[in-house]
């Protein structure tokens, strides 16, 4: 068995879509979650022999969406395969969403049978499962000539998560190894006040500790 993990604001579509996959035997439902920080919440604490190998995500949620979500947890558990399930195919969602670690991106009017065989095939191969539309729309923003340059080459995904230019500089002084006395010797500001910037950068990369954070800003090229 599949173990899966439904991540979607709205109940009555968690509802459809455990129904959907329940068709198949070959899936089951390990948890679900409202939002991307209840996800992560639930994860923290969930024993890593119970943890879902495949996470469909949808996009538009309170609190926390998709793309931040799957851009924290794609670090913290790269080992995990991170579905797109959507109703929205515009071009800055399906590039931010691949961005930030999607495997596949599939829209929710797709059957039953669609989605339990795109899963299946990803299990099976691991090759990301895309509706048909989506892949045309794939194929058009890798040939914008203006979209291809900022694929090749990396850039920092700071304001994925609203990072602060002070807090930018005091995350990058961390994954040097300095502490906090000397981040706040080198930038002229109180050991206080580095603490106080700490305990943001931990609230908006959504961990609590200093070794997921630096996990995170590695991963995503905070620096």
């Amino acid at each position: 068995m599949i173990r899966i993990a439904l991540v979607d604001d709205k109940k009555n579509n968690r509802i459809i879509l455990a129904d959907k996959l329940s068709r198949s035997k070959s899936f089951e439902i390990a948890f679900e979650a409202i939002n991307g920080e209840q996800f992560l919440e639930k994860m923290a604490t969930m024993p890593s022999a119970g943890q879902p190998e495949i996470v469909l995500m949808d996009l538009e949620m309170p609190v926390m969406d998709g793309i931040v979500t799957i851009a924290i947890a794609s670090a913290l558990y790269p080992d995990i395969k991170y579905v797109v399930l959507t109703i929205f195919d515009d071009d800055d969602k399906i590039f931010n969403a691949i961005k930030a670690g999607a495997c596949g991106y599939l829209l929710k009017e797709e059957s039953s049978e669609i989605i339990a065989e795109m899963l299946m095939h990803l299990w099976d191969s691991g090759v990301g499962p895309v509706s048909p539309s989506i892949a045309h729309k794939i194929l058009q923003i890798i040939k914008q000539e203006s979209v291809i340059p900022s694929a090749a080459s990396p850039k920092k995904d700071s304001n994925i998560f609203h990072l602060s230019e002070r807090e930018e500089e005091i995350l990058t002084y961390l994954c040097q190894g300095m502490e906090y006395k000397e981040i706040g010797e080198k930038l002229s500001i109180s050991l206080n006040t580095v603490k106080k910037h700490v305990v943001h950068i931990y609230e908006k990369l959504h961990v609590n500790n200093k070794t997921n954070a630096l996990r995170i800003a590695y991963t995503r090229k905070l620096l």
